[in-house]
């Protein structure tokens, strides 16, 4: 790319981003009357549900999250293009989770309907509702999955229910591939545009940053991601195959082969029960829901019955308080992530108040910045102090995420989680060559000292700065491996063989001491109660911390500046071959920009997406 193109490129991104600025603004004046109208005439009542029915969780347009959150339509090119269909929801895992028990009690709920096609859950997330279905089971109601186009992910979810059917339109393909995790490396781009990053890591295994400084994994990084993927496949395989009766090794046979495309191979492979047309399904709904015609069928969804179903004990005298640490850990106060001070803070005030007498710690993140997570570790000791914290992972808790919550005085985890990550890393780049040489700016530097302009990022490290770098990284390694040490009742020697910045799922880090039980978070609650004095989980008030963004607190955010031009960029390639690594590269930039000025940071080099 010479000179020219690279500033016509600059220039039509700009003004892309100009105009996709402009549209969401209109976008957002448009719908903020009839949102707030709506958000504040949802939460003064209950929604109103038929006597009975069947309980539907499609999860084309179900999201199983951290927390429930009033819903509200992402801005990208595919929500402006379909604004009149049904709008995405959000429930929190425990609302889900505590519904499904509700409904399996509930006279009024006949079955279940799973449409599992496009699912949108992490593993983990999924991973728990399939157990909390299986639970339901056993109230003799059953749950019936459906879908068009299978992916490993959505049959997942499917293969927990007493029948799997599968549509006869052309088209109705199944795509179950197996796992696969995406590693992204920029050094020849960066090359081409003259960006030189320093990369000063302690670990062979932390990988992060490795995206910057090499075109290729670097053996130990691949070793890393092959073990944790077949430990994620094993997880998956052994739970799918033994649901429908079959070895592991037929499941993985027929993946290899492509043997499971068409319906029928689903069926033929004991994959799916049956192939139905539009008018089969209509009447197979009709039949199980006892009812003789279609038309006479209600339905209602899964958030819609949490909300009318599912109220916390607000009579009771005693708390849980269940802390989401969900996201990036940054030292910036953003509300999407989980912010050192404001989380410090939370803690603070959870700790202080008598009522609450045991904790959850829900932790959600690859990590972030050192400090930050550093300030939220503390809290959480000082916490222990006083009352129990129980750490519950979801699909990552990795670097950052396990930095402050290794000391909780139990620790669950999925089978599928990513954590570990006991390591760090700076890495600071240097635009020098693509001033001078892109853009033909000279930049002249008038320091004070000999290393003044160290960061200016006009130029690189000397010797003598990597070496003071190297070693500030090396001193904030053996602080983490003391604090895991600490934590874990282990030795430094017996954490630094497992660290070195190796990511584990939770399946091997139970192997290996990182974590105490394979479970789930209303284990961790469950848990929580028994600590704090009564078993009886129903006795207690369950409360989550952070609250979550109501729909206008969501608007007001976006509208205030919050969502940066990255951010825009990956809403607008949303159902595009790069969504995946906008959004992947969105993630690093959120932690690198909303350090604060922070160096060295404790995080996960990836975020893994099953499909």
């Amino acid at each position: 790319m010479n000179t020219k193109e690279f500033v016509k490129w600059v220039l039509a991104v700009l003004c892309g981003l100009f105009v996709w600025g402009i549209v969401k603004a209109i976008f957002f004046l448009m719908m903020i009357g009839s949102f707030a109208t709506s958000a504040s005439s949802v939460s003064s009542s209950a929604p109103v549900l038929p006597k009975e029915g069947v309980l539907v969780m499609d999860m084309a347009n179900l999201v199983i999250a951290e927390q429930s959150s009033e819903s509200m339509p992402s801005l990208s090119l595919t929500s402006l293009s379909s604004l009149g269909s049904t709008m995405t929801q959000t429930i929190g895992i425990y609302d889900a989770v505590r519904a499904i028990h509700k409904a399996a009690e509930d006279p009024g709920v006949k079955l279940i309907l799973l449409k599992t096609d496009n699912v949108a859950t992490d593993i983990a997330n999924l991973s728990e509702i399939r157990r909390t279905l299986t639970d339901f089971r056993k109230s003799g109601k059953a749950v019936v999955a459906y879908g068009e186009a299978f992916t490993s992910g959505s049959y997942y979810i499917a293969s927990v229910a007493d029948k799997i059917y599968t549509t006869s339109h052309h088209g109705g393909n199944t795509f179950m591939l197996g796992l696969s995790g995406r590693m992204i490396f920029l050094k020849d781009l960066l090359d081409k545009l003259g960006v030189n990053y320093q990369l000063i890591r302690h670990g062979k295994y932390k990988s992060a940053g490795e995206m910057y400084i090499k075109n290729a994994a670097s053996p130990e990084n691949m070793e890393q991601n092959q073990v944790m993927i077949d430990s994620m496949w094993e997880t998956i395989a052994k739970e799918t195959a033994e649901a429908r009766g079959i070895s592991t090794d037929s499941l993985n046979f027929f993946i290899d082969n492509l043997s499971i495309s068409f319906p029928e191979d689903m069926v033929k492979h004991n994959l799916a029960d049956g192939i139905l047309s539009v008018e089969e399904y209509k009447d197979k709904m009709a039949s199980l829901a006892g009812k003789d015609k279609y038309k006479d069928v209600k339905f209602f969804g899964l958030k819609e019955y949490a909300d009318a179903k599912v109220k916390p004990n607000t009579s009771a005298k005693k708390r849980i308080a269940v802390i989401y640490a969900n996201g990036n850990i940054v030292e910036e106060d953003d509300p999407s992530n989980i912010s050192g001070d404001r989380f410090a803070s939370i803690i603070s005030k959870v700790r202080a108040d008598s009522t609450i007498k045991a904790v959850v710690l829900r932790v959600n993140s690859p990590g972030g910045t050192v400090l930050a997570a550093s300030k939220i570790k503390e809290e959480i000791d000082l916490t222990r102090k006083v009352k129990p914290v129980v750490a519950s992972y979801g699909g990552y808790a990795a670097s950052g995420g396990y930095w402050i919550s290794n000391s909780c005085d139990h620790i669950f985890s999925d089978a599928t989680t990513l954590t570990g990550s006991i390591g760090c890393f700076s890495a600071i780049p240097e635009f020098g060559k693509t001033v001078k040489d892109i853009a033909h700016v000279n930049v002249t530097p008038v320091n004070s000292h000999k290393h003044s302009d160290m960061l200016s990022l006009m130029r690189p490290f000397d010797a003598e700065e990597t070496a003071w770098m190297q070693e500030y990284v090396d001193d904030i390694y053996t602080n983490f491996v003391n604090i895991v040490a600490e934590g874990r009742d282990m030795t430094y020697e017996a954490v630094d063989e497992i660290a070195q910045g190796r990511v584990w799922t939770g399946a091997d880090a139970l192997k290996i001491g990182l974590v105490d039980e394979l479970g789930t978070l209303e284990d961790a609650i469950s848990y929580a109660a028994s600590m704090g004095g009564n078993p009886d989980v129903s006795a207690w008030n369950v409360e989550g911390y952070p609250k979550p963004l109501t729909i206008v607190e969501q608007i007001l955010n976006q509208l205030g500046g919050k969502n940066s031009t990255e951010e825009a960029v990956a809403n607008v390639l949303e159902g595009t071959p790069f969504e995946g690594i906008a959004k992947s590269l969105l993630s690093w930039q959120k932690t690198w920009t909303k350090g604060n000025g922070q160096l060295v940071f404790a995080r996960l080099p990836y975020e893994i997406e099953i499909r």
